[in-house]
C-alpha cells in the first residue's frame, strides 16, 4: 500500500527548512573541532612542508598548544550559518524530489536508482547557494596558522571576512571554488541523504526493527562512512581550491578542480587526497548520528512524522 496523502502542514517547506536548521546546528556544533582539524591536516604540505602535524591527535593537541583552546571553534559562527542555508535546502530539496518529480513505488519505496541522483542533485544545489559562507569558514579556520607562520591577519571575523573578500575581490570572490564545493557537495549528499534514506528502507524492509532510535542510529552510521570515503578526495580539492591566494581572479597555484587534483598527486602522492580522512570521517559518524536523531524527533514531534 503506498503512503496515505500529506496533508498541507506536512507539505509546509518552511517548517521542515527549521527544523533541519535547528537539527544541523546542534550537530555542527558538537563536532566542529573535528572539522578545523580536517581542514588544517589539507592545506598541510600545500605550499611548504614547514609546520606539519602528521596526524589528527597531534594537530588537535598543537592547535590548543600553540593557539589556544578557542582556536578549535575558530570559524563556527560561518559554519552554522553554512548549514541554516545548505542543510535546509539540501534536506528540502532532496524531500521535494523525492515526493513531487520521481515518486516512490506502488509499495511506497524509494529505489535506489532514485535515490542517487536525488541526493546528488540536492546537494550540489544547495552547495551552490551556501558557498560564499564555506569559503569565509575554511579562511577563518587557517587565520591561527597565519600568526603562527607570522603573517598578518587576514580577518577580524565573520562579517569582516565578507566585507573584505567583497572589497578586495568582488561579489563574485564569495563563490571562489564553487565548482569543487558542488562536486563534494554532490558526492557526500550521495553517501549522506542516499545512504541513509537507503539503508533506512533496507533496515524497515528486511529486519523486525521498527521507525525508531536504534534504526536511525544503524542507517546514521552508514551514512556517514560511506559520506566520508566518497567525499574526502574531493573535500581536499575543494579546500586547498579555497585557501589559495587570487589575483585578478585567477588562482595562483591552482587553475581548476583537476590542476589542483594532478598537482597534489603529483608532489604528494595518491594518499594526499585522502589527508584528514580520519577526522572528517569520526566528525561526520557523529555529526551525521546527532542530526539524524535530532531532526527524526524533531519531525515527530512537530506532526511532520519520520523522514
Amino acid at each position: 500500500m503506498p503512503p496515505p496523502a500529506r496533508d498541507r502542514k506536512k507539505e509546509s517547506f518552511t517548517l521542515k527548512y527549521l527544523l533541519t536548521i535547528t537539527a544541523s546546528g546542534i550537530a555542527e556544533t558538537v563536532t566542529f573541532p573535528l572539522d578545523i582539524t580536517k581542514t588544517r591536516l589539507q592545506v598541510q604540505g600545500q605550499f611548504s612542508s614547514k609546520g606539519i602535524y602528521r596526524g589528527a591527535i597531534k594537530t588537535v593537541v598543537g592547535i590548543v598548544k600553540e593557539e589556544g583552546l578557542r582556536k578549535l571553534f575558530n570559524g563556527l559562527g560561518p559554519a552554522v550559518l553554512r548549514h541554516a542555508v545548505y542543510s535546509g535546502c539540501r534536506l528540502s530539496f532532496y524531500e521535494y524530489i523525492r515526493e513531487n518529480i520521481f515518486g516512490r513505488d506502488k509499495h511506497g519505496r524509494y529505489p535506489l536508482w532514485k535515490a542517487i541522483p536525488s541526493g546528488m542533485i540536492a546537494g550540489a544545489m544547495a552547495q551552490y547557494i551556501a558557498s560564499p559562507t564555506d569559503l569565509v569558514k575554511i579562511r577563518l579556520q587557517m587565520e591561527g596558522k597565519r600568526v603562527l607562520e607570522g603573517k598578518t591577519p587576514r580577518y577580524t571575523g565573520t562579517w569582516d571576512a565578507f566585507r573584505s573578500i567583497v572589497r578586495s575581490e568582488g561579489i563574485t570572490g564569495l563563490w571562489k571554488g564553487w565548482l569543487p564545493n558542488c562536486q563534494r557537495a554532490a558526492v557526500v549528499c550521495l553517501g549522506d541523504l542516499t545512504t541513509y534514506d537507503t539503508v533506512k528502507q533496507a533496515i524497515l524492509k528486511y529486519t523486525r526493527l521498527k521507525d525508531n532510535a536504534i534504526t536511525h542510529a544503524l542507517s546514521s552510521a552508514c551514512s556517514g562512512l560511506v559520506s566520508a570515503t566518497l567525499g574526502t578526495p574531493a573535500d581536499v580539492m575543494k579546500t586547498r581550491m579555497m585557501n589559495q591566494p587570487y589575483v585578478n581572479g585567477r588562482g595562483l597555484h591552482y587553475h581548476s578542480t583537476l590542476d589542483c587534483l594532478v598537482k597534489t598527486v603529483k608532489s604528494e602522492g595518491f594518499w594526499a587526497l585522502y589527508k584528514g580522512f580520519l577526522p572528517i570521517w569520526s566528525r561526520m559518524a557523529p555529526w551525521s548520528l546527532t542530526f539524524w536523531l535530532v531532526y527524526e524527533e524533531l519531525r515527530v514531534l512537530a506532526g511532520l512524522g519520520n523522514f
